[in-house]
């Protein structure tokens, strides 16, 4: 089977772009996953609940 060489440099320059068009929006897809990661890190909720205090407490006579 013979195909016309012009075809065949279609289809080729076709492959490529869909190639490039797949590699950018992997791309964006992972810097938007990364700007995601981020922003919920930066935003993180205050801790709920009771925390223990950092400094002792001074109700409890020394013995």
């Amino acid at each position: 089977m013979l195909i016309h060489p012009e075809l065949m440099l279609t289809l080729v320059n076709d492959r490529h772009r869909e190639m490039i068009a797949e590699a950018e929006k992997s791309h964006l897809l992972k810097r938007a996953r990364e700007f995601r990661v981020t922003r919920q890190a930066r935003t993180a909720r205050p801790p709920t609940g009771r925390v223990a205090p950092c400094e002792p407490s001074a109700a409890v006579p020394a013995r």
